[in-house]
């Protein structure tokens, strides 16, 4: 495509069509060159009032306040963007003044390394700089990622098990009825439901006896029945905010990162390091299935696909099987 052919401040460049004028903020436009939606962008670009000012100073800092202006991070789930926070600040703080489009594979792989001895925190750096640098291709300030097709560290991975009945019961005991960590839990245990959603819960959501819940992930709409235990936990919860879980001062939802450190902190007292928040979804899962559940059961109450369902009860599943097995094979034994 030869340059005449493009409108005016438009320019192809290997990775894509580029809005580039002078003074103005460089636009990589998504709409195939000639299409009815090209030119409405182009229309759009042309057409917007208050240019924001072109970044002069192209730093980690400088691409990190761009990204966080777009719409690929606005768009992130609000639990994600926390995650994603995390790792952005972390690259603000080592790489700031540094241009990321002098960054090269090498770069990227050091910094993987790094941090090798935290496998998780390396990789998920990994992932999120790899969608940072590929902000940096679409402003125009360089033509690759550097970050793509670089492998994550390999690490064992260690399958999230429920929470074992001890804990559960060392959990309640140091965490008594009226406290935010003990409604937390009750509420993750006897609904079923990921965390998220348990923090979205309102005290309106409980109707005809259960909670109404549309879940933020599949969007399914489940009404799950209350619990005895959970019942004991929301008699003794405060109620002055529409959120059942709140902030310390009881007036606004409790926001994901509260909780969760909360949580950690009653896990390192009563040494239940090794299983977390998400560990109470299995729970739910597994004590239906040791209810004697069927999978249609078990996912009224998780809002599962029957392969979760599975993944999430395939241990306590051949226990329980493991013991009907054993049981027939006796009685036959008997009967010889």
């Amino acid at each position: 495509m030869a340059k005449r052919e493009l409108p005016k401040h438009v320019y192809r460049q290997r990775n894509g069509i580029y809005f580039q004028r002078r003074g103005w903020p460089s636009r990589k436009f998504e709409s195939e060159f000639g299409t009815a939606s090209f030119w409405k962008e182009y229309a759009d670009i042309l057409a917007t009032k208050d240019q924001p000012k072109v970044i002069a100073h192209r730093s980690f800092v400088a691409l990190i306040k761009s990204y966080r202006a777009s719409p690929r991070y606005r768009n992130l789930k609000p639990r994600t963007g926390l995650d994603y926070d995390k790792h952005l600040d972390f690259f603000a703080s080592i790489m700031g003044d540094r241009n990321p489009a002098k960054m090269q594979r090498k770069d990227v792989i050091r910094l993987r390394d790094a941090n090798a001895e935290k496998a998780y925190f390396a990789n998920y750096s990994l992932r999120v700089l790899r969608v940072l640098m590929e902000h940096c291709v679409d402003l125009g300030w360089r033509d690759n990622n550097p970050a793509r097709g670089v492998p994550e560290l390999r690490t064992e991975k260690r399958e999230r098990e429920p929470w074992p009945r001890q804990l559960l019961d060392a959990y309640r005991e140091a965490c008594p009825l009226g406290t935010r960590q003990r409604l937390v839990m009750e509420l993750c245990v006897c609904t079923g439901q990921r965390i998220g959603d348990v923090l979205n819960m309102r005290w309106s959501d409980i109707q005809d006896g259960g909670f109404c819940v549309k879940q933020s992930k599949t969007k399914k709409e489940l009404w799950v029945p209350i619990l005895p235990e959970l019942e004991a936990a929301l008699k003794a919860a405060s109620r002055h905010s529409v959120f059942i879980a709140t902030n310390e001062r009881g007036t606004n939802r409790w926001s994901y990162r509260g909780a969760s450190a909360a949580v950690r902190a009653v896990r390192e007292q009563i040494g239940a390091l090794d299983y977390d928040i998400h560990s109470w979804r299995y729970n739910a899962a597994c004590e239906l299935v040791e209810a004697g559940c069927g999978d249609d059961l078990v996912a009224s109450i998780t809002g599962q696909s029957p392969a979760m369902v599975l993944h999430y009860t395939k241990k306590v599943r051949q226990k329980v099987r493991a013991i009907e097995a054993q049981r027939m094979r006796t009685e036959q034994k008997q009967n010889v």
